[in-house]
Protein backbone atom coordinates (compact mmCIF):
# COMPACT_ATOMS: atom_id res chain seq x y z
CA UNK A 1 0.00 0.00 0.00
CA UNK A 2 1.37 3.41 -0.95
CA UNK A 3 -1.62 5.61 -0.13
CA UNK A 4 -4.14 5.63 2.72
CA UNK A 5 -7.14 7.95 3.08
CA UNK A 6 -8.79 8.27 6.49
CA UNK A 7 -11.16 10.58 8.29
CA UNK A 8 -9.34 13.62 9.64
CA UNK A 9 -7.99 12.54 13.03
CA UNK A 10 -8.42 14.00 16.52
CA UNK A 11 -6.00 14.17 19.43
CA UNK A 12 -7.60 13.16 22.72
CA UNK A 13 -4.77 14.40 24.95
CA UNK A 14 -2.78 17.52 24.04
CA UNK A 15 -0.68 20.14 25.80
CA UNK A 16 -0.66 23.55 24.13
CA UNK A 17 0.70 25.62 27.04
CA UNK A 18 0.03 29.36 26.78
CA UNK A 19 1.43 32.62 25.43
CA UNK A 20 4.36 32.38 23.03
CA UNK A 21 4.59 28.59 23.38
CA UNK A 22 0.92 28.20 22.47
CA UNK A 23 1.42 30.31 19.37
CA UNK A 24 4.51 28.29 18.44
CA UNK A 25 3.10 24.77 18.75
CA UNK A 26 -0.62 25.07 17.91
CA UNK A 27 -0.15 25.16 14.09
CA UNK A 28 1.52 21.74 14.13
CA UNK A 29 -1.61 20.21 15.64
CA UNK A 30 -4.23 22.26 13.79
CA UNK A 31 -2.61 21.48 10.42
CA UNK A 32 -3.64 17.81 10.67
CA UNK A 33 -6.05 17.38 13.59
CA UNK A 34 -9.64 18.62 13.63
CA UNK A 35 -10.13 18.52 17.40
CA UNK A 36 -8.11 17.96 20.54
CA UNK A 37 -8.75 17.52 24.24
CA UNK A 38 -6.76 20.40 25.76
CA UNK A 39 -4.94 19.75 29.02
CA UNK A 40 -5.64 22.28 31.82
CA UNK A 41 -2.34 22.16 33.72
CA UNK A 42 -1.30 25.75 33.09
CA UNK A 43 0.16 28.03 35.75
CA UNK A 44 -2.26 28.83 37.28
CA UNK A 45 -4.39 25.84 36.24
CA UNK A 46 -7.72 25.98 34.40
CA UNK A 47 -10.03 25.20 37.31
CA UNK A 48 -13.30 26.98 36.49
CA UNK A 49 -15.54 27.34 33.47
CA UNK A 50 -14.55 31.01 33.33
CA UNK A 51 -10.88 29.96 33.17
CA UNK A 52 -11.66 27.54 30.34
CA UNK A 53 -13.61 30.19 28.43
CA UNK A 54 -10.67 32.57 28.59
CA UNK A 55 -8.14 29.88 27.65
CA UNK A 56 -10.22 28.77 24.67
CA UNK A 57 -10.32 32.37 23.45
CA UNK A 58 -6.52 32.55 23.61
CA UNK A 59 -6.23 29.30 21.64
CA UNK A 60 -8.57 30.52 18.93
CA UNK A 61 -6.70 33.83 18.73
CA UNK A 62 -3.46 31.90 18.06
CA UNK A 63 -4.99 29.67 15.37
CA UNK A 64 -3.68 30.29 11.84
CA UNK A 65 -6.38 31.77 9.62
CA UNK A 66 -6.24 28.92 7.12
CA UNK A 67 -6.74 26.22 9.77
CA UNK A 68 -9.99 24.80 11.12
CA UNK A 69 -9.62 23.38 14.62
CA UNK A 70 -11.85 22.88 17.66
CA UNK A 71 -10.25 22.86 21.12
CA UNK A 72 -12.21 20.62 23.49
CA UNK A 73 -11.77 22.15 26.90
CA UNK A 74 -11.21 20.43 30.23
CA UNK A 75 -11.18 21.51 33.85
CA UNK A 76 -8.41 20.74 36.31
CA UNK A 77 -9.93 18.81 39.24
CA UNK A 78 -9.02 20.13 42.68
CA UNK A 79 -10.39 19.30 46.09
CA UNK A 80 -12.23 22.62 45.98
CA UNK A 81 -13.79 22.28 42.51
CA UNK A 82 -17.46 23.32 42.46
CA UNK A 83 -19.86 20.61 41.23
CA UNK A 84 -22.27 23.33 40.09
CA UNK A 85 -19.62 25.08 38.00
CA UNK A 86 -18.63 21.78 36.40
CA UNK A 87 -22.24 20.98 35.53
CA UNK A 88 -22.86 24.45 34.14
CA UNK A 89 -19.73 24.22 31.99
CA UNK A 90 -20.76 20.82 30.67
CA UNK A 91 -24.32 21.93 29.90
CA UNK A 92 -23.01 24.98 28.04
CA UNK A 93 -21.09 22.69 25.71
CA UNK A 94 -17.76 24.25 26.62
CA UNK A 95 -16.44 21.54 28.95
CA UNK A 96 -15.83 18.11 27.41
CA UNK A 97 -14.21 16.44 30.42
CA UNK A 98 -12.56 17.00 33.79
CA UNK A 99 -8.92 16.06 34.34
CA UNK A 100 -7.67 14.31 37.47
CA UNK A 101 -4.01 14.76 38.34
CA UNK A 102 -2.85 13.04 41.52
CA UNK A 103 -0.84 15.79 43.21
CA UNK A 104 2.79 15.74 42.07
CA UNK A 105 2.27 13.15 39.31
CA UNK A 106 3.56 15.25 36.40
CA UNK A 107 4.18 18.78 35.09
CA UNK A 108 2.19 21.46 36.98
CA UNK A 109 0.21 18.87 38.95
CA UNK A 110 0.82 20.23 42.44
CA UNK A 111 -2.72 21.61 42.68
CA UNK A 112 -4.09 18.12 42.04
CA UNK A 113 -5.96 15.76 44.31
CA UNK A 114 -4.39 14.41 47.49
CA UNK A 115 -7.50 13.25 49.35
CA UNK A 116 -9.93 11.64 46.91
CA UNK A 117 -12.74 11.84 49.45
CA UNK A 118 -12.71 15.62 49.08
CA UNK A 119 -13.25 15.28 45.31
CA UNK A 120 -16.17 12.85 45.58
CA UNK A 121 -18.96 15.48 45.36
CA UNK A 122 -17.65 16.54 41.94
CA UNK A 123 -17.14 12.96 40.76
CA UNK A 124 -20.65 12.02 41.86
CA UNK A 125 -22.09 14.96 39.93
CA UNK A 126 -20.06 14.01 36.85
CA UNK A 127 -21.37 10.46 37.04
CA UNK A 128 -24.90 11.79 37.26
CA UNK A 129 -24.61 14.04 34.19
CA UNK A 130 -22.38 11.71 32.14
CA UNK A 131 -19.31 13.94 32.01
CA UNK A 132 -16.10 11.93 31.45
CA UNK A 133 -13.20 11.95 33.89
CA UNK A 134 -9.74 11.93 32.27
CA UNK A 135 -7.19 10.38 34.62
CA UNK A 136 -3.43 10.57 34.88
CA UNK A 137 -3.21 7.09 36.32
CA UNK A 138 -0.22 7.05 38.64
CA UNK A 139 0.24 7.07 42.39
CA UNK A 140 2.81 9.49 43.74
CA UNK A 141 3.72 7.95 47.09
CA UNK A 142 7.52 7.85 47.40
CA UNK A 143 7.65 4.18 48.42
CA UNK A 144 6.24 3.06 45.03
CA UNK A 145 8.79 2.52 42.26
CA UNK A 146 8.21 4.90 39.34
CA UNK A 147 7.86 1.94 36.95
CA UNK A 148 5.07 0.48 39.13
CA UNK A 149 3.02 3.64 39.62
CA UNK A 150 0.41 2.81 36.98
CA UNK A 151 -0.27 -0.73 38.18
CA UNK A 152 -0.52 0.41 41.79
CA UNK A 153 -2.87 3.24 40.82
CA UNK A 154 -5.20 0.79 39.11
CA UNK A 155 -5.31 -1.47 42.17
CA UNK A 156 -5.49 1.13 44.92
CA UNK A 157 -7.29 4.12 43.39
CA UNK A 158 -9.06 3.38 40.12
CA UNK A 159 -10.63 0.03 40.94
CA UNK A 160 -12.09 1.29 44.27
CA UNK A 161 -13.38 4.41 42.48
CA UNK A 162 -15.06 2.33 39.77
CA UNK A 163 -16.68 0.11 42.37
CA UNK A 164 -17.99 3.16 44.20
CA UNK A 165 -19.13 4.99 41.05
CA UNK A 166 -19.56 2.36 38.32
CA UNK A 167 -21.54 4.79 36.18
CA UNK A 168 -18.64 7.29 36.04
CA UNK A 169 -17.16 7.39 32.54
CA UNK A 170 -13.36 7.22 32.82
CA UNK A 171 -10.67 7.80 30.22
CA UNK A 172 -7.43 6.30 31.48
CA UNK A 173 -4.96 8.51 29.67
CA UNK A 174 -1.57 7.61 28.20
CA UNK A 175 -1.58 4.03 29.44
CA UNK A 176 1.93 2.62 29.44
CA UNK A 177 1.66 -0.93 30.73
CA UNK A 178 0.22 -4.34 29.94
CA UNK A 179 -1.65 -3.89 33.23
CA UNK A 180 -3.34 -0.78 31.86
CA UNK A 181 -4.31 -2.52 28.61
CA UNK A 182 -5.76 -5.48 30.50
CA UNK A 183 -7.68 -3.26 32.92
CA UNK A 184 -9.29 -1.25 30.11
CA UNK A 185 -10.19 -4.44 28.26
CA UNK A 186 -11.78 -6.02 31.32
CA UNK A 187 -13.66 -2.97 32.66
CA UNK A 188 -17.00 -1.44 31.80
CA UNK A 189 -17.33 2.28 31.14
CA UNK A 190 -13.61 2.85 30.75
CA UNK A 191 -11.40 3.57 27.73
CA UNK A 192 -7.70 4.24 27.26
CA UNK A 193 -5.63 6.65 25.22
CA UNK A 194 -2.21 5.66 23.92
CA UNK A 195 0.53 8.08 22.90
CA UNK A 196 2.64 7.99 19.77
CA UNK A 197 5.92 7.81 21.66
CA UNK A 198 4.90 4.94 23.97
CA UNK A 199 4.28 2.83 20.85
CA UNK A 200 7.88 3.45 19.80
CA UNK A 201 10.24 3.74 22.78
CA UNK A 202 10.86 1.67 25.88
CA UNK A 203 12.90 2.55 28.94
CA UNK A 204 16.14 1.41 27.30
CA UNK A 205 15.81 4.28 24.83
CA UNK A 206 15.94 6.72 27.74
CA UNK A 207 18.83 5.18 29.64
CA UNK A 208 21.10 2.93 27.55
CA UNK A 209 24.28 4.60 26.33
CA UNK A 210 23.58 7.80 28.22
CA UNK A 211 20.55 9.68 29.48
CA UNK A 212 18.38 11.01 26.65
CA UNK A 213 16.22 13.73 28.18
CA UNK A 214 14.00 14.18 25.13
CA UNK A 215 12.66 10.64 25.63
CA UNK A 216 11.83 11.35 29.28
CA UNK A 217 8.08 11.61 29.79
CA UNK A 218 5.51 10.89 32.47
CA UNK A 219 4.29 8.26 32.74
CA UNK A 220 7.79 7.08 31.97
CA UNK A 221 8.31 4.51 29.20
CA UNK A 222 8.38 0.97 30.55
CA UNK A 223 9.79 -2.46 29.62
CA UNK A 224 9.59 -3.79 26.08
CA UNK A 225 6.78 -6.22 26.95
CA UNK A 226 4.61 -3.23 27.88
CA UNK A 227 5.40 -1.41 24.63
CA UNK A 228 4.38 -4.48 22.68
CA UNK A 229 1.12 -4.73 24.62
CA UNK A 230 0.36 -1.11 23.75
CA UNK A 231 1.07 -1.73 20.06
CA UNK A 232 -1.20 -4.77 20.06
CA UNK A 233 -4.02 -2.73 21.63
CA UNK A 234 -3.57 0.29 19.35
CA UNK A 235 -3.43 -1.72 16.13
CA UNK A 236 -6.27 -4.09 17.05
CA UNK A 237 -9.14 -1.81 16.06
CA UNK A 238 -10.60 -2.27 19.57
CA UNK A 239 -12.95 0.68 20.10
CA UNK A 240 -11.76 1.10 23.72
CA UNK A 241 -8.34 2.41 22.61
CA UNK A 242 -7.61 5.61 20.69
CA UNK A 243 -4.96 8.25 20.09
CA UNK A 244 -4.02 10.79 22.72
CA UNK A 245 -0.58 12.06 21.77
CA UNK A 246 0.25 13.76 25.07
CA UNK A 247 2.42 16.00 22.90
CA UNK A 248 4.07 18.12 25.59
CA UNK A 249 6.45 20.88 24.51
CA UNK A 250 9.20 22.20 26.77
CA UNK A 251 12.00 24.50 25.69
CA UNK A 252 15.33 22.70 25.47
CA UNK A 253 16.97 24.38 28.49
CA UNK A 254 14.19 22.95 30.69
CA UNK A 255 14.72 19.46 29.27
CA UNK A 256 18.53 19.44 29.18
CA UNK A 257 19.31 20.26 32.79
CA UNK A 258 19.93 18.64 36.17
CA UNK A 259 16.19 18.24 36.83
CA UNK A 260 14.61 18.10 33.39
CA UNK A 261 10.91 18.40 32.57
CA UNK A 262 8.85 15.44 31.40
CA UNK A 263 7.32 15.44 27.94
CA UNK A 264 7.83 14.58 24.26
CA UNK A 265 6.82 16.98 21.48
CA UNK A 266 5.19 14.77 18.85
CA UNK A 267 2.51 16.96 17.26
CA UNK A 268 4.61 17.63 14.17
CA UNK A 269 5.33 14.00 13.18
CA UNK A 270 2.69 11.85 14.91
CA UNK A 271 0.78 10.79 11.80
CA UNK A 272 3.94 9.86 9.92
CA UNK A 273 5.13 7.84 12.92
CA UNK A 274 1.78 6.11 13.38
CA UNK A 275 1.58 5.08 9.74
CA UNK A 276 5.05 3.53 10.06
CA UNK A 277 4.10 1.65 13.24
CA UNK A 278 0.79 0.38 11.88
CA UNK A 279 2.44 -0.71 8.64
CA UNK A 280 5.11 -2.60 10.60
CA UNK A 281 2.33 -4.46 12.40
CA UNK A 282 0.39 -5.14 9.16
CA UNK A 283 -2.46 -3.01 10.50
CA UNK A 284 -2.73 0.07 8.27
CA UNK A 285 -6.41 -0.76 7.88
CA UNK A 286 -6.91 -0.09 11.62
CA UNK A 287 -5.21 3.33 11.69
CA UNK A 288 -8.47 5.18 10.99
CA UNK A 289 -10.20 3.48 13.92
CA UNK A 290 -7.38 4.38 16.30
CA UNK A 291 -6.84 7.98 15.14
CA UNK A 292 -10.23 9.07 13.81
CA UNK A 293 -13.18 6.91 14.90
CA UNK A 294 -12.84 5.38 18.37
CA UNK A 295 -12.25 8.66 20.21
CA UNK A 296 -15.30 10.51 18.88
CA UNK A 297 -17.47 7.48 19.60
CA UNK A 298 -16.27 7.40 23.21
CA UNK A 299 -16.94 11.11 23.75
CA UNK A 300 -20.33 11.00 22.02
CA UNK A 301 -19.24 13.02 18.98
CA UNK A 302 -19.49 12.40 15.27
CA UNK A 303 -16.31 11.51 13.36
CA UNK A 304 -14.95 14.25 11.17
CA UNK A 305 -16.36 14.51 7.66
CA UNK A 306 -13.10 15.81 6.19
CA UNK A 307 -10.50 13.29 5.10
CA UNK A 308 -6.73 13.28 4.86
CA UNK A 309 -4.45 11.15 2.73
CA UNK A 310 -1.17 9.62 3.82
CA UNK A 311 1.23 8.90 0.96
CA UNK A 312 4.21 6.57 1.16
CA UNK A 313 7.21 8.26 -0.47
CA UNK A 314 10.31 6.60 -1.86
CA UNK A 315 12.54 8.83 0.23
CA UNK A 316 12.14 9.14 4.01
CA UNK A 317 10.23 12.14 5.31
CA UNK A 318 12.47 14.70 6.97
CA UNK A 319 11.32 16.63 10.03
CA UNK A 320 13.30 19.40 11.74
CA UNK A 321 15.31 18.50 14.82
CA UNK A 322 13.80 21.51 16.57
CA UNK A 323 11.07 24.06 16.12
CA UNK A 324 11.46 27.66 17.20
CA UNK A 325 8.91 29.30 19.49
CA UNK A 326 8.77 32.70 21.10
CA UNK A 327 9.86 31.03 24.32
CA UNK A 328 12.83 29.22 22.77
CA UNK A 329 13.66 26.03 20.84
CA UNK A 330 11.67 22.81 21.33
CA UNK A 331 13.19 19.50 20.25
CA UNK A 332 11.02 17.30 18.05
CA UNK A 333 10.53 13.66 19.08
CA UNK A 334 12.97 11.39 17.24
CA UNK A 335 11.26 8.04 16.52
CA UNK A 336 14.63 6.34 15.87
CA UNK A 337 13.36 4.99 12.53
CA UNK A 338 12.89 6.86 9.26
CA UNK A 339 9.27 7.02 8.13
CA UNK A 340 8.29 7.27 4.47
CA UNK A 341 4.69 8.28 5.16
CA UNK A 342 3.69 11.89 4.52
CA UNK A 343 0.39 13.68 5.04
CA UNK A 344 -0.96 15.08 1.78
CA UNK A 345 -0.16 14.66 -1.84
Amino acid sequence: MTSLTIRRPDDWHLHLRDGAMLAGVLPYTSRHFARAIIMPNLVPPVVTTADATAYRARIMAALPEAHTFEPLMTLYLTEGTSPDDVEEGAKSGLITAVKLYPAGATTNSHSGVRNFENAMPVLERMAKIGLPLCIHGEVTTPDVDIFDREAVFIATVLEPLKKRLPELKVTMEHITTEDGVDYVNQSDNIAGTITTHHLIINRNNILVGGIRPHYYCLPVAKREKHRLALRKAATSGNKKFFLGTDSAPHVDPLKECACGCAGCFTAINTLSCLAHVFEEDNALGQLEAFASLNGPAWYGLQPNVEKITLVKRDAPIEFPDQIETGDGPVTVFDPIFKSHWEVGG
